[in-house]
C-alpha cells in the first residue's frame, strides 16, 4: 500500500473484480458454492468457560498445533449465523497457517454446532466473550502478538471491542470486513430489492436456531412474533433485544452499532468495505472525523458482501481478502 493512501483514514481499495463476476451478488453467492472453496481443514475445539457461566466454543486447525505460543496468532470472529466451517473463515485460517501464525476461530455463544448454558444466544454487541478471550489466551501461556480479524456482525462486534478498550485493547492489529456499522441501515436495505433473499435465508437459519434452544413454553421472548417475524427488524424487536436486555429494536441497534465506537479505537485497524455490498448502502460509512488516527477504511466500488473475487475461474477463484488481511496485520507486525 503506498505512502499516500497510509496518509488517509478512507481510501479506495486496489481490488478489481474479476472479468468474469463483476455483479455484486454473484460475488456474495458463489464463495457460499461447495466446489468455490478448498476441502474444510482438520480442526480440535476447545470449551471456553465464561465468566456468567455460560460457555461458547473455539476452533483451532490442528496444523497450527506445530507453532510455538510466541508464534503470532490469528483470532477469527465469523458472520451471522456463521462458524469455522464458513468459507471465509477457512480461507482466512488457511492463509495464517501459511505465514506459520497460531489462528482460531472464536464462535458467539450458540454457534458453530454448538449449544451454550443460559438461554440467550449471541448479539451484534456481544464483547464480553472476545474480551475474555483474549485475556485467557494470555494467562495460558501466548507470549506472540496477538490479532484478530471479524467478518460482517463479527467485524461490528470486534470494532466495538477495539472502541470501548481503548488503549486498553489486547490486540496488536485488528482488520474488519464488510461490517454493518450501521445496523438501522443495514435492516431497512435488507427489505428491498434482491437483498431480500438474503434476509429471507438468513432469517430461516435464525429461526431454526431458536427453535433449536427454545420452545413455545421455554421462550423468554413472545414466540409467535417472533416465528411470523418478516424481516429483521421484526426478529431483532421480537427475540434479540428481550432475549439480551435490550428495551426494543431501537435500543439495541443504537447501542450496538460500531460506527460510534471508531472514534476512540487505539489499535491499528483496518476496515475493507464493499460500496456494493448488498447487505447495506454506503451511508454506512462514516465520516473521515469520526475515525480515530488508529483505523483506516478502503472503500471498495465492487465486491459484494464478503466476496471479493479477484481472479481464477468460477471453479476455481482467487480471492483477494486473506491476501490484503495478512498483509495489513503483517505491516503492524
Amino acid at each position: 500500500m503506498s505512502a499516500e493512501k497510509n496518509r488517509k483514514r478512507i481510501f479506495e481499495s486496489e481490488f478489481r473484480p474479476a472479468w468474469w463476476l463483476r455483479q455484486r451478488h454473484l460475488q456474495t453467492i458463489l464463495p457460499s458454492m461447495p466446489w468455490a472453496a478448498e476441502p474444510t481443514l482438520s480442526m480440535r475445539r476447545e470449551v471456553l468457560e465464561l465468566p456468567d457461566g455460560d460457555n461458547t466454543a473455539v476452533d483451532w486447525p490442528e496444523a497450527g498445533d506445530l507453532f510455538p505460543e510466541s508464534s503470532p496468532l490469528l483470532v477469527v470472529l465469523h458472520g451471522l449465523e456463521g462458524s469455522a466451517e464458513s468459507t471465509y473463515a477457512q480461507m482466512m485460517l488457511r492463509a495464517a497457517l501459511q505465514h506459520q501464525w497460531r489462528c482460531c476461530v472464536l464462535h458467539f455463544r450458540d454457534c458453530g454446532d454448538y449449544r451454550n448454558r443460559l438461554p440467550r444466544r449471541y448479539h451484534a454487541g456481544e464483547t464480553n466473550d472476545i474480551r475474555h478471550f483474549l485475556k485467557t489466551l494470555h494467562q495460558e501461556g501466548q507470549t506472540g502478538p496477538v490479532m484478530a480479524v471479524g467478518y460482517s456482525l463479527g467485524g461490528n462486534i470486534l470494532l466495538k471491542y477495539l472502541g470501548e478498550s481503548c488503549a486498553d485493547s489486547q490486540l496488536q492489529a485488528a482488520t474488519a470486513v464488510c461490517v454493518p456499522l450501521n445496523l438501522h441501515v443495514c435492516a431497512e436495505t435488507l427489505k428491498h430489492g434482491f437483498s431480500r433473499f438474503y434476509q429471507r435465508l438468513l432469517l430461516k437459519n435464525m429461526k431454526n436456531a431458536a427453535a433449536q434452544k427454545f420452545n413455545r413454553d421455554t421462550a423468554a421472548f413472545d414466540w409467535d412474533r417472533a416465528m411470523a417475524a418478516e424481516d429483521f427488524f421484526e426478529f431483532d424487536d421480537a427475540v434479540t433485544a428481550p432475549l439480551h436486555g435490550f428495551a426494543d429494536v431501537t435500543d439495541y441497534y443504537d447501542s450496538c452499532s460500531s460506527a460510534q465506537f471508531l472514534r476512540n479505537i487505539a489499535c491499528p485497524t483496518l476496515i475493507v468495505n464493499a460500496l456494493d455490498d448488498p447487505f447495506m448502502t454506503p451511508a454506512v460509512i462514516p465520516d473521515e472525523e469520526q475515525l480515530s488516527d488508529a483505523v483506516q477504511i478502503e472503500a471498495s466500488r465492487r465486491g459484494g458482501h464478503v466476496g471479493f473475487i479477484e481472479g481464477g475461474t468460477p471453479w476455481r477463484p482467487k480471492y483477494y481478502l486473506p491476501r490484503r488481511v495478512i498483509d495489513f496485520l503483517s505491516e503492524q507486525l
